[in-house]
């Protein structure tokens, strides 16, 4: 056995734990791993290009990215952050809170909305943000600021998850129903996503608790900055 062929993995661990450019790394672990087994160097070059033109429409999501910048660059992060200003009563919780249940509930009749790039990044962490900062009597610190980030992105993984296959023509839901039909096991879809619907209720209560605590948590801080101010 060439276990040569392996040597891929270990590059592509040291690659990412040096924390070399992920593109170059996964490259380099892809030739070397051809090359040890025995395939012509042009061999692996017409591979890597072929795998890209059939994959090709992956990378339409990179024109997500001169739009976020665009709306940026003509204030939608500080109109974001004007609007939570003038609610009262706003905190992070209830803002996250109320994306989930919207997310989730577009999700579930395949409406596209949200998304990480075109709303978290843009719209809702800018506003969660701002909610977190009238806690506070001077600016986040990093480690909050990335606290609040791995937050709204947390937030944006279970709405746009769990709540997928209460949509009968989600291709998860085909996917479950081939793999269940192949191993001998005939079941309805709509029974099958009868039995999706309580996931993503569970769901959403489990993110009411988790961003409850974080409200809890601000609160607590607050209130600790004020009694030592005394």
């Amino acid at each position: 056995m060439n276990l040569w062929i392996l040597i891929g993995i270990i590059i592509i661990v040291v690659g990412f734990t040096l924390k070399f450019d992920v593109l170059a790394v996964v490259l380099t672990a892809g030739i070397m791993t051809g090359l040890t087994a025995g395939i012509k160097f042009d061999a692996i070059l017409e591979i890597i290009g072929k795998a890209f033109i059939d994959n090709r429409f992956m990378s339409i999501f990179l024109i997500n990215f001169p739009i976020i910048v665009l709306l940026e660059r003509y204030g939608l992060k500080e109109r974001s952050i004007i609007l939570i200003n003038h609610l009262k009563n706003t905190t992070p919780g209830k803002i996250l809170a109320s994306y989930v249940v919207i997310r989730s509930f577009a999700v579930s009749l395949s409406i596209k909305i949200g998304g990480h790039i075109r709303c978290i990044r843009p719209l809702i962490f800018p506003m969660v943000e701002a909610a977190a900062r009238s806690y506070k009597t001077k600016e986040l610190t990093e480690k909050e600021t990335e606290e609040l980030k791995g937050l709204s992105a947390a937030v944006e993984n279970y709405g746009s998850f769990f709540a997928r296959n209460i949509f009968i023509g989600d291709p998860g839901i085909l996917l479950i129903l081939s793999t269940l039909k192949e191993n001998g096991f005939n079941i309805s879809p709509h029974k099958l996503v009868l039995y999706s619907i309580p996931i993503g209720i569970i769901t959403i209560l489990f993110t009411f608790i988790q961003v409850i605590l974080y409200d809890k948590k601000l609160k607590k801080e607050k209130n600790n900055l004020k009694g030592g101010s005394k």
